[in-house]
């Protein structure tokens, strides 16, 4: 991927114009900066291109002398705070010192208008990054132009992530830190509360809410699903290439936080030296080798812990609470060729006596890989070794779990869409496909923001204009719905229909249904648990 981070520049020269339907940034030098009471205190924003814009709003207590304990609210302020630039990230490995810390509970909003009487549909947006890094100081989750667009109030928002959020210490005797393994959880939760405590007040439906997330932000919105505590909190779930299907056991995360203990080397009966501990000794153990999955660094998740989360979140059905919510699921086509192929090119390269060897290793279930190739040779005779590779490790370990939560729902009578996304970048003359994060740029309609691999053409405006639109429906009143495109059909086990998202979007019975069938014969197990 020697060469991907330039040549999107070149594809991204475009104006603004040409993308958005923005209101006159003229217009919005002459008003002045909205001011919002919320429940703790007052906060002052500014107008950018017709948009009320706040940065870095606090919702909840500098968390560093809370570590590994469920977030507090945080203290009312007096006079007016500045919610001008974006808050602090979660501390993670290989992040810059400067802007992380622990005092990483902000929010920004972005909202055509502060009148309560507006009651527009709210979009709270859940970063990635699985469980241990990401931001939503990202440029391609910047909610401004869907604010407009959509005439809709965009929330994102940062959390405790990694160790930090999720590390299991609460079975340990005499442990002070019952809930550690879900802290990061809990600090959404505790986000999810400010909404419904302060929404309104920024033209906000506090009755419609609705939570979207791509990869691990999906998970997450998967684990919320399954939390009593966030029951009532939103009303509507979308997730982009996020599944949870089961959360970690807690003698898995038990396992876990042993190796990370002894990588700090703190004793498991002087836990009480984590408060004060260095944070850089802290992200130091982050790089221990992950005892359960047996090869990369330590994962973090959520765990079942008897006490946040009480059951699996999509096993051994889909959660009963949140059977009401419609939910949208999705995945891109070509999801591996940028989680493998970014960090190994050679699977570029690879030829047919070499394939079942390497294909073992990232499957992630047991099957034979010699007759998973034979099975995709017969599907597509066209591909080419590194086509079969990527097809099969997406359709076996990313979005498998997918197809398992679509099954669940669908069991349970439960409004749900089910869409992927086979619009692929033009970047590296279409060498990554549709590739995992590709519909981040696309939903958010920031084609041209620093990071887009989608191009700017005509045709990527028109999917993100067919994918952005149908989010914005799905937020109004829970029906996803295509501008000038196809009726988006609910998924059942009959059909199986699924929005394909291309140029132009069709809707396809059991797409890749091959595919679903062949890894449908083997157990799947979520990694991490």
């Amino acid at each position: 991927m020697t060469d991907l981070g330039r040549r999107h520049l070149l594809a991204s020269v475009t104006t603004l114009a040409a993308l958005t339907l923005l209101p006159s940034a003229a217009r919005s030098a002459t008003q002045r900066p909205p001011v919002v009471a919320t429940r703790h205190g007052r906060v002052r924003g500014r107008w950018l291109d017709g948009i009320a814009t706040f940065r870095g709003i606090r919702y909840g207590a500098d968390t560093s002398s809370r570590r590994f304990m469920p977030p507090g609210p945080p203290s009312p302020w007096r006079g007016i705070a500045d919610a001008l630039e974006q808050g602090p990230t979660a501390p993670q490995a290989g992040a810059q010192a400067a802007a992380t810390s622990e005092d990483c509970l902000f929010l920004n909003v972005w909202t055509p208008g502060c009148d309560e009487r507006a009651r527009r549909p709210v979009m709270v947006y859940i970063h990635g990054g699985a469980y241990s890094s990401g931001s939503c100081g990202d440029p391609l989750c910047d909610g401004a132009r869907l604010a407009a667009q959509g005439d809709v109030v965009v929330v994102t928002l940062n959390h405790r992530l990694n160790a930090l959020g999720y590390l299991s210490l609460g079975r340990f005797p005499g442990s002070a830190f019952p809930d550690s393994g879900n802290a990061g959880q809990l600090d959404l939760v505790l986000a999810l509360q400010w909404v419904r405590d302060n929404i309104a007040r920024f033209g906000g439906d506090l009755e419609r809410v609705t939570v979207f997330g791509q990869s691990g932000g999906g998970a997450k919105i998967a684990t919320l699903m399954a939390m009593p505590t966030a029951a009532g909190l939103f009303h509507r779930v979308a997730t982009m290439s996020g599944q949870q299907v089961t959360a970690s056991g807690p003698l898995n995360a038990m396992h876990r936080a042993h190796v990370f203990l002894d990588a700090i080397k703190v004793a498991p009966d002087r836990l009480d030296e984590l408060r004060s501990m260095p944070l850089e000794r802290l992200l130091a153990g982050l790089e221990a080798i992950d005892p359960v999955i047996g090869k990369g660094r330590l994962y973090f998740g959520p765990v079942l812990d008897e006490r946040t989360l009480t059951r699996h979140p999509f096993y051994p059905d889909a959660p009963p609470q949140s059977a009401g919510l419609p939910m949208i699921i999705g995945n891109t086509r070509d999801e591996t060729r940028s989680l493998i192929g970014r960090g190994d090119p050679t699977v570029f390269d690879l030829g047919w006596d070499a394939l079942p060897e390497r294909i073992a290793h990232e499957l992630r279930v047991d099957i034979e890989p010699r007759f998973v190739v034979e099975q995709y040779r017969r599907l597509y005779p066209a591909y080419s070794p590194s086509d079969v590779f990527f097809a099969a490790t997406t359709a076996a370990r990313s979005w498998r779990g997918a197809v398992i939560e679509l099954e669940a729902r669908a069991a349970q009578g439960a409004p749900t869409y089910a869409y992927q996304l086979d619009f692929g970048s033009p970047v590296d003359d279409g060498r990554w496909g549709a590739f995992h994060t590709l519909d981040i740029p696309l939903v958010f309609r920031n084609l041209d923001r620093a990071g887009s691999l989608t191009g700017t053409a005509a045709s990527a405006r028109h999917v993100s204009d067919a994918m952005s639109g149908a989010f914005v429906a799905f937020a109004r009143d829970g029906v996803p719905r295509v501008p000038g495109g196809p009726a988006w059909d609910r998924y059942d086990l009959s059909r199986r229909a699924t929005l394909v998202f291309d140029h132009p979007p069709q809707l396809v019975d059991d797409p890749r249904g091959a595919e679903r069938r062949l890894f449908a014969k083997v157990p799947f197990i979520q990694q991490g648990t």
